[in-house]
């Protein structure tokens, strides 16, 4: 296993760990944006009201894209099992 190989899975695998991660993110973030504009418009300072708008956000997303994450998942480590023997020798 050269240097290379081993920088290659690691590429394959931060750029799946990205993809997976940025549709949550990105929904978590738009949630706490919106919830911090009404926060600054109405001058309500109350550090748990983003909470549960970001969790359902969360879980809202989990299930349009949850789908979609496991399959790319899936790929990836299917992809990575199968490639052992080349890894390897």
């Amino acid at each position: 296993m050269t240097p290379e190989t081993v920088l290659t899975v690691a590429q394959q695998a931060l750029t799946v760990a990205t993809m997976l991660a940025a549709p949550l993110l990105l929904g978590a973030l738009a949630t706490g944006l919106t919830i911090g504009v009404l926060q600054a418009a109405t001058q309500i300072n109350e550090m748990t009201l983003s909470f549960i708008p970001k969790l359902l956000a969360l879980v809202v997303t989990l299930v349009v894209v949850g789908p979609w994450m496991l399959n790319e998942i899936m790929s990836f480590t299917t992809n990575l099992i199968s490639s052992i023997p080349e890894l390897i020798g």
